[in-house]
């Protein structure tokens, strides 16, 4: 059977032929090999059949990573890993707050401010060159989901009422100058389309084109705990807990790891993956 007649079930529940470029470009994305892609491709192609769905092939493929390189695999299961930093959505703040500090703002997370109207409680806020954004963050913690037209509708009326009042404070040094909606996700046409038309900046998972949340944990290495295969599940919500979102972070602070009583070895092992991952 030729795989491009094969129809593959996405988490949207929308069919697409499968694409054999697509997982080619998925697993050199991450930095595997070519003898490795080539591997993995043959191994899935084998297996396809009619109605599979993007969930079993991308499990497939994070198996047989997992096996020959497990730093790969975690950059494999980055989509994932951020769906596990739920189910609340406040971890997914504070992963946006690392991911913008190490951009260069400075940021504060779940900060109350007043409106023209009525106080607002905000995600994020950051700050940079005298001029100051208000972050909304949209998490969804289960596949397919995506932020309709209502999402930047809402945001959109909020920062306008914190704006009339922030830019009319003579306390504010900084300029309040751009309303954010960032979602793990992806938009609809009618978000972006809304999005852009009253200037807010949209960030999703996809969005904007090469420089959406993907691209930018892979160009900086700011990988979610989430994304290792060596760490439990109950360690990771410790470490969450402890506001360690990023794999960095436990570079840094791997002491919580002896909180944790992990043995010396193991601590070696993950703190190597770690590592790899962040330099690569």
């Amino acid at each position: 059977m030729e795989t491009n007649t094969i129809d593959i079930i996405k988490s949207s529940g929308e069919k697409v032929k499968f694409s054999l470029d697509k997982l080619k470009a998925s697993l050199r994305r991450i930095g595997a090999d070519q003898q490795t892609v080539n591997q993995i491709v043959d191994n899935v192609r084998d297996e396809l059949y009619q109605g599979i769905s993007t969930k079993e092939i991308y499990n497939r493929a994070f198996a047989l990573l997992k096996k020959k390189k497990s730093y790969l695999a975690s950059k494999y299961k980055l989509k994932k890993a951020i769906y596990e930093l739920g189910p609340t959505g406040f971890p997914f703040e504070h992963f946006i707050s690392a991911i913008l500090k190490y951009s260069g703002y400075k940021t504060e997370v779940g900060t109350i401010l007043q409106g023209q109207c009525v106080t607002h409680e905000i995600d994020v806020m950051a700050h940079k060159n005298n001029k100051t954004s208000v972050i909304e963050c949209k998490f969804h913690n289960e596949e397919g989901l995506k932020c309709n037209v209502k999402v930047p509708l809402y945001i959109n009326s909020r920062y306008n009422d914190v704006k009339a009042f922030w830019n009319g404070n003579s306390k504010n040094r900084n300029t309040l100058t751009k309303g954010w909606v960032v979602t793990n996700t992806r938009f609809t046409d009618a978000a972006i389309q809304y999005g852009n038309c009253v200037n807010l900046y949209l960030l999703s998972w996809d969005y904007p084109k090469n420089d959406g949340l993907k691209e930018r944990i892979d160009r900086l290495g700011l990988y979610p705990i989430t994304v290792s295969t060596l760490l439990t599940n109950r360690e990771k919500q410790f470490l969450l807990s402890r506001d360690v979102v990023l794999c960095r972070q436990l570079v840094g602070d791997a002491f919580y790891l002896d909180h944790l009583g992990v043995s010396e070895i193991r601590k070696e092992k993950i703190l190597k993956e770690i590592k790899m991952l962040c330099n690569n």
